[in-house]
């Protein structure tokens, strides 16, 4: 098999070493790269300094044939890696009159308003880069040449970052190197533990050949089972994908969720809308997330009727008629004020299906017979409704992402009959 090209990703921001921004730049190439048969050697973030800048680049051309930086490119005072990668390459600026037109036309025809000096130094570009035309937005993108690497430099904002990645990088890549063959197959499983899971397909893994490998991909209460392999014959590699990656859906079938590497909600939305059936919520320490989660794809308004947030027990009893008395024994979190919850918000909202939560998200709350992390989750149809108690051990953001996903699996198994 050729040797893989190796690629470094290098993000530029104070915003992101103090958490100010969180980098879902870095994650969308790695993405696009490896979709195009490019191994992701190093992700690298670095803050707006240019010693820190400088080190970044000189260790990743060692190591990358291909390097993209992003952020930086901006007109104010802390955009310093133009002018950085101008000294760094040897170049002199000079203005780029495509970039120069683009501008003008977006100040002047757009936003009808004149162009300062600030924007005009944007079309500034060094003479030893090829000019990446950036049709969505004012700063241009930039590709340099050194020991026989390739480094991009594009713009932080991400969505001219992935209009130039589509447009400009990915293609530029395709045509420059001879590539190999990167696929993965994923599904994703609920009901098991990673370390339960793991020795369940022991034999499996430990008979993988060696271009072939496996990941575990934990992630609110589920884990995803990951195939990946690399060749230069794509056909080959995915007869051989496909085989193995059935035998490890026979290993895993009575936990397998989905057999495609798609959110648990995308799963019940697809069982949902394949039967014509709709669903409808209440949610009292999710505080709408599962709601969130259901209508935030393409085609949810056939499945998704609406919710109830009953954060206040006076919500729970005036709207969802659980009774004050269920309230003074046992209490909100407790399996019948759920079950209640659920039977009528499926009720009032005339839907196939009702879910239903209500559990203590810490960092308070507590009691001595109710934890923090204590959630029961209520699902319920016209037939039957099923309730049960979770115990989580995360922070507050955590535990209520953990409980909409666990509450939509409990309905996906309602509507499979396995409940």
């Amino acid at each position: 098999m050729r040797d893989q090209i190796q690629a470094t990703i290098i993000t530029i921001g104070d915003e992101l070493l103090i958490g100010q921004v969180i980098d879902t730049n870095s994650a969308y190439i790695a993405q696009k790269l490896n979709a195009i048969g490019v191994v992701v050697h190093q992700r690298i973030a670095v803050g707006d300094d240019v010693f820190s800048i400088t080190n970044a680049l000189d260790t990743a051309i060692q190591k990358s044939q291909i390097v993209i930086l992003t952020g930086g490119l901006g007109p104010t005072a802390d955009d310093i890696t133009k002018p950085l990668l101008n000294r760094y390459f040897g170049g002199n600026m000079i203005v780029d009159q495509t970039t120069l037109d683009h501008i003008t036309y977006i100040f002047e025809q757009i936003h009808k308003k004149p162009m300062i000096e600030r924007n005009r130094k944007q079309a500034e570009v060094p003479d030893v880069c090829e000019v990446l035309f950036n049709q969505s937005g004012t700063a241009p993108g930039m590709l340099f040449k050194k020991n026989d690497s390739l480094i991009f430099s594009l713009p932080g904002v991400p969505y001219e970052m992935q209009w130039l990645t589509n447009e400009k990088v990915v293609p530029i890549i395709l045509e420059r190197f001879k590539l190999g063959v990167i696929a993965h197959r994923t599904l994703l499983t609920a009901g098991v533990g990673e370390s339960f899971l793991a020795e369940s397909i022991l034999d499996f893994e430990k008979n993988l050949p060696e271009n072939i490998k496996l990941a575990y991909l934990p992630s609110y209460g589920m884990v995803r089972l990951r195939l990946t392999g690399k060749s230069d014959d794509a056909i080959s590699l995915n007869h051989q994908l496909d085989t193995l990656f059935e035998q490890l859906k026979e290993y895993v079938k009575d936990i397998l969720v989905t057999d495609k590497d798609e959110p648990i909600e995308v799963v019940v939305g697809r069982l949902l809308k394949d039967q014509n059936q709709t669903v409808s919520t209440a949610e009292s320490c999710t505080g709408g997330y599962i709601g969130h989660l259901l209508s935030k794809h393409a085609g949810s308004s056939t499945f998704f009727t609406g919710s109830i947030v009953s954060y206040d027990n006076r919500i729970k009893t005036e709207f969802l008629d659980v009774p004050v008395s269920i309230l003074k024994t046992v209490g909100a979190v407790s399996k019948e004020a759920v079950e209640q919850m659920a039977v009528a918000i499926r009720a009032k909202m005339n839907t196939d299906y009702g879910i239903s939560v209500s559990g203590i998200m810490g960092p308070s709350g507590q009691t001595d017979e109710k934890p923090l992390g204590m959630v029961w989750i209520g699902v319920a149809n016209k037939e039957k409704v099923v309730s049960k108690v979770f115990y989580l051990r995360f922070d507050r953001q955590k535990n209520i992402e953990v409980t909409a996903n666990q509450a939509i699996n409990l309905l996906r198994l309602l509507i499979i009959n396995k409940i």
